[in-house]
């Protein structure tokens, strides 16, 4: 059974990559992963803030909310809370590539151009097979329109792509007002990947201490439905390779992401809930389902459920919408079916 699959240029064993978590912080957990299955591994981001902040040149990024905040410099979290340092993100990657055979992704987390694209490079050199692109950006702003948020992915995107070689993924959000727009500007400025989607972490309020604070909730196949029907979309539209990274538990979500049209699916939750054997068990479990449905590789799974190869294309727009409406009804006891 062929499961081997081509991502960002890489070819990969299989479609499983672990992202960036607790599980591909140190060299010795990637080796763990390695032994276990995994394809490639997405390292945890660096962020932008913590390179400003070290090279003490906090130009750019202060500059949002500063103007009607003069406490913004507080947002800052302190160097100490970040899981690396510069100088130990980059000695991580070389170790690892010393250590394990599979392709090492290096992740990057920022929102305006600036030195810290520099690190792109310096990531490229320690020997990164890839850069994930992360731009994580809230825009609170009222005077700011979708077009100039749209226009700082691009920006960032093009300055990252003229310092390094490398493929570069773009970790997108779900919340563009024209996700297909998005996603063929993108690889036109030069991505060699799209990832759907990130997860914008919401806060809680604390109602003992009257504090925001920070919350955690680990992910459920459910949330795959998203990027799964924005891949299937996109498929054979957009000059890029697709990764889903939200959502992924099972053998059934693996596969349904391929019938759609990814190239890889990208698994966090379910990883640290049951640890690196869980990766051997959906190989397994793929394997398994491919030979009862008789087919002989990945390739021949990919995207034929798309909007371009489904007998209903509808199903993924407006009609999918309209269909699950009326779909709720009552039964004669006045419940709901």
């Amino acid at each position: 059974m062929d499961l081997s699959t081509r991502y960002l240029g890489l070819t990969l064993k299989n479609p499983i990559i672990p992202s960036a978590s607790p599980l591909t912080r140190t060299v010795d957990r990637i080796q763990e992963l390695e032994d276990a299955g995994a394809a490639a591994v997405v390292m945890p981001s660096l962020f932008e803030e913590q390179i400003t902040l070290e090279s003490l040149q906090l130009d750019h990024y202060l500059a949002y909310g500063s103007e009607s905040h003069p406490e913004a410099l507080s947002y800052i979290p302190e160097p100490a809370s970040f899981q690396f340092d510069p100088d130990t993100y980059l000695e991580t990657i070389r170790k690892a590539k010393e250590s394990v055979h599979i392709p090492v992704i290096a992740s990057l987390n920022g929102t305006s151009p600036g030195g810290w694209m520099g690190y792109a490079r310096l990531m490229e050199e320690a020997g990164a097979d890839a850069l994930e692109l992360n731009i994580y950006y809230i825009p609170t702003d009222p005077l700011v329109s979708g077009a100039q948020v749209e226009q700082m992915y691009f920006d960032v995107l093009r300055e990252v792509r003229q310092s390094v070689k490398i493929p570069i993924a773009v970790k997108l959000g779900p919340y563009f007002s024209a996700i297909a727009f998005m996603a063929r500007r993108l690889a036109e400025a030069g991505a060699n990947g799209l990832v759907f989607f990130n997860r914008f972490y919401q806060p809680d309020i604390d109602l003992e201490k009257l504090e925001v604070t920070p919350d955690l909730v680990l992910s459920t196949s459910t949330a795959m439905r998203l990027p799964l029907r924005w891949v299937a979309i996109l498929y054979g539209r957009v000059n890029a390779d697709f990764a889903i990274t939200n959502g992924v538990h099972t053998h059934e979500d693996v596969l349904k992401a391929t019938m759609a049209g990814a190239s890889a699916t990208q698994i966090a939750a379910e990883l640290l809930e049951k640890g690196p054997g869980r990766i051997p068990e959906l190989l397994a479990e793929i394997t398994r389902w491919m030979e009862q449905h008789e087919y002989h590789s990945l390739a021949q799974l990919r995207g034929s459920m798309s909007q371009k190869n489904v007998a209903d294309p509808g199903a993924f727009e407006r009609a999918n919408y309209m269909r699950v409406l009326q779909s709720w009804r009552q039964d004669p006891t006045g419940c709901l079916l």
